[in-house]
């Protein structure tokens, strides 16, 4: 099984602390979708046949898409690819965007799952971050979404943002749960260098929250989350039942995607490969039939590496007899054995596992791991 990931860089404004790739400047959307067209038809082999199980609309802000330009690419998806009956068909979407006729649109054209970038129901927050939308519109459009049939919904939660309270962010995830969504990613928000955000630190006219703050925030997250019934499958995501994202989950699992797109990462086991990440010129090559992308071909420590990073994020861990079996590597024992004495990491039947002190820490101690 394999993914298929659609990149749409165009926002109405620029989120400050948003470092993707994307443009706010709306001339030419139908001709880079149109070199999307033209991507998914040279790119139809990339996944060897593979039939695609999950189709995610990433950005940038998809939902600025009109629901023809939608359509269109859906309908090369299955016109060039094996598609599963039953796949997950995610499109990321702002609030100001999902209006009742937008979603029966969306819904008609074949997307079964959203992802709603909320990030807080607190206005101070959102106008900080410089979000297009406020608290009333994010509780509205996931009203709006359930008015339409969507019954798999994502909302995204920043936490960790400067000056913020324990009190406040205690609110925020009252908000998020009241709504019932079945699947809630929260992240710690990062100060990206290429960013608002990024040149107000440099000046010392905006300072992170401390690291040991941001940590409680995170432990504040899991425990509410869980309280409310979330399982936590992954660091930054949390389910009810039955709704881990499928293709999220793929990465985390190692499988096969394409990504379309400027600025899109295609992944196949052996190699890396990504787009480049200038508009204009990704339109410009696919008018002459070629794909502008550049390649990294995985070395032994590349796979190796990746794995470990990739799952020990999960609740699944890293499965320590794949390691052995098909790459020849083992972890250092002794760090093994006395990370689980600091009570960071368990072992059970194979599997290498975080705990929820680990957590707290887990690029480092997958760091730790590498080969």
């Amino acid at each position: 099984m394999a993914g298929l990931y659609l990149h749409i860089p165009f926002c109405k404004q620029a989120c400050y602390y948003c470092d993707f790739h994307f443009s706010t400047r709306h001339q030419g959307v139908d001709e880079l979708v149109q070199a999307m067209l033209r991507e998914l038809r040279l790119q139809q082999h990339y996944l060897e046949g593979e039939s695609v199980e999950t189709i995610y609309f990433g950005g940038g802000t998809p939902s600025l898409l009109s629901v023809e330009n939608i359509r269109a690419l859906m309908q090369a998806v299955y016109n060039h690819f094996p598609v599963l009956g039953a796949a997950e068909v995610t499109l990321e979407a702002n609030p100001d965007d999902l209006t009742l006729e937008k979603l029966g649109g969306l819904k008609e054209a074949g997307v079964n799952r959203l992802s709603i970038g909320i990030q807080s129901f607190n206005d101070t927050v959102l106008k900080s971050f410089n979000r297009a939308h406020n608290s009333e519109q994010a509780r509205a459009s996931v009203q709006a979404a359930r008015a339409a049939g969507f019954e798999n919904i994502n909302i995204d939660l920043i936490y960790g943002v400067p000056n913020q309270t324990r009190e406040a962010l205690q609110q925020d995830l009252d908000h998020f749960t009241q709504l019932n969504p079945e699947h809630i990613s929260a992240y710690a928000l990062t100060i990206e260098e290429k960013t608002v955000f990024g040149y107000q630190s440099k000046r010392g006219r905006l300072a992170a929250l401390p690291e040991n703050e941001t940590a409680e925030h995170f432990e504040c997250v899991m425990r509410h989350l869980e309280d409310s019934g979330y399982e936590q499958y992954e660091i930054s995501n949390f389910c009810m039942p039955g709704h881990y994202s499928k293709h999220n989950s793929s990465y985390w699992q190692q499988k096969k995607y394409l990504g379309v797109g400027p600025s899109a990462h295609s992944y196949n086991g052996q190699s890396r490969q990504w787009n480049i990440a200038n508009n204009q010129l990704y339109v410009r090559s696919l008018a002459a039939g070629t794909i502008p992308f550049e390649r990294e071909v995985l070395t032994r420590a590349n796979q190796i590496n990746e794995f470990l990073f990739t799952t020990l994020r999960t609740r699944w861990g890293t499965d320590l007899q794949h390691l052995k079996n098909v790459f020849q590597f083992t972890p250092d024992q002794q760090k093994i054995q006395l990370m689980e004495k600091q009570g960071m990491i368990q072992v059970d039947n194979g599997q290498l596992t975080l705990t929820q002190k680990g957590k707290l820490l887990a690029d480092k101690i997958a760091l730790e791991f590498f080969y």
